[in-house]
């Protein structure tokens, strides 16, 4: 029975439109194969060992990964994943990975202005007393270049949100102090609840006019669920649960016994590093924010082909701390196409890579459900069956 698993979620690393991405306006999103077109050939000789580029013979309709190739033996299990729940986003994406479907999907606000109810503005209003900024939807570096300097000398918050099911709201640290800011966005979680809105973040941000820069210190607030996660079955199994990233606040800080709030990939790969070295047994879960919150947002595919190839060297220094019985599993949560039109999420299959080393690698195919590898992580540890999924040892056997 395995002891410990290592599942990565790289944020945003779509492989190819999904069979309904055309439903969310998406169709010809292709994260990782567009990037890799836009710099001329990407340099990634850890994934393309591991099977990345094989992962395109499922796909026939999606475009090479320039400069990576497929091999003739994988060292990883490869496949794709296709998502059930209705949505493209963060909470959907990792709740599914997790066992659950999100069917209906969360709540969406209008691209009217405002986007929000009267129900959800006037009592944040009249508690904080604080004016209420933008009020529709908007990309975060955007508005924080339009509504900033008000922000900063009048302790406005600026609310927006997405094509993703967010309530988000950004403040300048000098004027809205941090745990101020926390507070708000605590009170925007309780009024977001009876409209299923998936998230609420807390957006700090400081500096000076044509200057301001988001801080590190985001946190998100989900929407809970009644059923059970992967992370609350385990930990009931006797299966200690370690989270790294924005894993806790995904999931509401419940089944987790332990969790680290790293705010970048770098801090995210160093906490992994030192798991790998120090735990005798458990799972852990990592997000690594990078690709979305950095390059795949603001349109940066140099920025995000770089991020790419940053993690392929570290895979490739930190795979031979493996244990013979370890699992390294590497996926996705949706796309985010920096080449294709707007600033938000696309819906496009993920990739999906198993890594043991003592095994050969083989084909996954396409498992329709994120939710088969939270099936696969419970087989991997011995414990009893999630509720839906297929493990991708039992259809592969």
């Amino acid at each position: 029975m395995t002891k410990r698993v290592f599942l990565i979620v790289m944020d945003s690393v779509g492989i190819g439109a999904a069979p309904d991405a055309a439903d969310y306006d998406d169709r010809g999103a292709a994260t990782l194969p567009h990037i890799a077109q836009a710099l001329g050939g990407l340099h990634l000789p850890t994934f393309e060992n591991l099977g990345l580029a094989n992962i395109l013979s499922l796909l026939p309709d999606q475009g090479p990964i320039t400069g990576v190739s497929a091999v003739e033996h994988p060292k990883a299990f490869w496949g794709a994943m296709q998502e059930r729940s209705q949505g493209k986003d963060t909470i959907t994406g990792h709740w599914e990975i997790a066992g659950l479907d999100l069917t209906p999907g969360f709540h969406l606000f209008p691209r009217t202005v405002p986007a929000f109810p009267d129900e959800l503005l006037t009592p944040l209003k009249e508690t904080f007393g604080r004016p209420l900024l933008c009020l529709k939807h908007g990309s975060g570096t955007a508005v924080i270049d339009e509504y900033g300097e008000q922000s900063l000398n009048e302790g406005g918050l600026i609310c927006y949100t997405s094509a993703d099911s967010v309530f988000q709201i950004a403040a300048h640290v000098d004027s809205v102090p941090l745990e101020d800011l926390y507070r708000i966005c605590k009170t925007a979680r309780t009024l977001c609840d009876p409209y299923r809105v998936g998230r609420v973040i807390a957006r700090p941000f400081t500096g000076t006019p044509g200057a301001f820069t988001r801080t590190t210190d985001r946190v998100d607030y989900a929407f809970e669920t009644d059923e059970p996660t992967l992370l609350q079955h385990l930990q009931q199994q006797g299966v200690p649960v370690y989270s790294v990233g924005k894993i806790e606040d995904i999931f509401a800080h419940r089944g987790i016994t332990q969790g680290w709030h790293t705010g970048d990939n770098a801090a995210s790969m160093a906490k992994v590093e030192t798991l790998l070295q120090e735990l005798d047994t458990g799972f852990v879960f990592a997000n690594f924010i990078d690709f979305d919150m950095k390059y795949g947002h603001r349109r940066d595919p140099v920025g995000y082909g770089r991020c790419l190839e940053e993690m392929d060297a570290w895979l490739g220094r930190i795979l031979p701390a493996l244990r013979e019985e370890d699992w390294l599993i590497l996926t996705a949560d949706h796309g985010n196409d920096p080449i294709f039109a707007g600033t938000d999420h696309t819906r496009e299959r993920v990739p999906l890579l198993m890594l043991n080393p003592s095994q050969p690698g083989s084909c996954l195919g396409i498992r329709d459900g994120f939710y088969d590898l939270s099936q696969t992580v419970a087989e991997l540890f011995g414990v009893p069956a999630m509720a839906r999924g297929t493990s991708v040892f039992t259809s592969t056997s």
